[in-house]
């Protein structure tokens, strides 16, 4: 067994974001509308997740595929900058980087999608010695992965083999067929993060505590993001509510779920608490409202605490 380089080892998409806020009203056919704002920043799920979880203090490493072109160079770039490990992404001479532009709405958003490289991703492309190097596997975007799709259970219980603790957001799917088989997924997933939509439309119900019923048989720890009303955790039939930080003067709520995770993640790998993990996952998810695009709050963990405390008056410990 090889020596564990890393706390975490990200798998997943990898684009670009071109945020445009400050929107005159939402698009219409036919119609130009204009924007007073906007950003080119580091996209994706994963990318997000990963970046921030570095600012935290965590050593964090990548592993996704992308073009030999200039959104290539950016995301490389923005990951290095984050102290991510970037050594084990895939460029490739045959696909584009993706890319997704974001119409932004205060606390929601509109997004369209050119998948791009991050749709080529495969199970193949992932060995061994990637997983053994970590200590922890986060996967984010199951159903923006078509590539990978099919060997996600393969993806985790090699994971577990290497002796990783494992976590997944399934994030939305553009095709709303939520065709996610989490009976057989989620016994190899240690902590599940979706929000509650995705996970109404998982399960087919309509509310938690019906969605949480269909899965208790399957699923180890599930803590489901619900923006402003904060988030709740199941584990064992045992439910934790936790109230969020809020941010009453919202910039955007991109990747505010993935700032979620990373505060989550960097607590549970280092065995905290899950209801300690939880508040922290609150807490990152409202630093991100503060600043536009799902990166841009999250420089070191100084600075980031520096928000928690000023912004939210948070507390270590407290």
């Amino acid at each position: 067994m090889r020596k564990k380089e890393f706390d975490v080892l990200v798998v997943g998409e990898l684009n670009i974001d071109i945020i445009l806020n400050e929107i005159d009203s939402f698009p219409e056919i036919g119609k130009e509308k204009l924007a007073n704002k906007m950003d080119i920043t580091l996209g994706s799920s994963s990318a997000i997740f990963a970046s921030n979880l570095s600012s935290l203090g965590v050593k964090v490493a990548f592993l996704g595929k992308i073009g030999k072109d200039q959104n290539g160079d950016f995301v490389i770039d923005s990951l290095k900058d984050k102290g991510v490990d970037t050594s084990m992404i895939i460029r490739s001479q045959e696909y584009n980087t993706g890319a997704t532009i974001v119409l932004s709405f205060l606390e929601d958003r509109a997004n369209v999608t050119y998948p791009g490289a991050m749709d080529h991703l495969l199970l193949d492309d992932i060995k061994t010695e990637n997983l053994e190097s970590a200590r922890h596997l986060h996967f984010s975007s199951y159903f923006m992965q078509p590539g990978i799709k099919p060997g996600i259970q393969a993806l985790f219980r090699k994971a577990k083999s290497a002796g990783l603790s494992t976590s997944m957001d399934p994030q939305w799917d553009p095709a709303e067929k939520w065709d996610l088989d989490y009976k057989s997924i989620l016994p190899m997933v240690d902590v599940f993060l979706p929000n509650e939509v995705e996970l109404n439309n998982i399960t087919g119900t309509t509310n938690i505590e019906d969605a949480f019923q269909a899965i208790q048989d399957y699923c180890n720890i599930v803590v489901v993001k619900s923006g402003n009303n904060g988030s709740t955790l199941f584990d064992k039939g045992r439910t934790f509510h936790a109230d969020p930080f809020l941010n009453t003067s919202v910039v955007d709520a991109i990747g505010a779920g993935d700032s979620f995770n990373a505060g989550f993640i960097a607590k549970f790998i280092k065995s905290k608490p899950f209801t300690e993990c939880q508040r922290y996952g609150n807490l990152m998810g409202a630093i991100s409202t503060t600043k536009a695009g799902g990166t841009t709050a999250f420089s070191d963990l100084e600075s980031v605490m520096d928000i928690a405390r000023t912004k939210f008056n948070f507390k270590e410990g407290s």
